[in-house]
């Protein structure tokens, strides 16, 4: 039995940790600082529009309540996602200033 190995065009296989987040990467000109910046951006629009659906429920303009309460929870693993990054990202940051050289 032959087992081949998975490939993509460009040779790299792109695994997303979180499926409400669609971050579109350029490979030649991604960096760190771009992806967090689009990771952050998706994150503000799941929350925007978290929002603007619970508006519209209030107001009575939406029928179905489960689209909100599905945007409602996205928003809130996408904000939970982000404050756990950035706890890591402090807590390495604060680790590293601790090290004596």
């Amino acid at each position: 039995m032959e087992v081949t190995g998975l490939s993509s065009p460009n040779g790299l296989v792109k695994i997303s940790q979180n499926p409400f987040q669609k971050v579109n990467l350029n490979i030649e000109k991604s960096s760190f600082s771009n992806v967090l910046q689009g990771y952050l951006e998706n994150v503000n629009t799941t929350v925007k529009q978290a929002e603007d659906l619970t508006v519209k429920a209030a107001t009575g303009q939406i029928e179905n309540i489960h689209d909100v309460t599905i945007a409602s929870q996205q928003a809130k693993l996408a904000l939970e996602l982000t404050v756990t990054v950035r706890d890591k990202a402090v807590e390495a940051y604060q680790e590293i200033m601790r090290m004596q050289f």
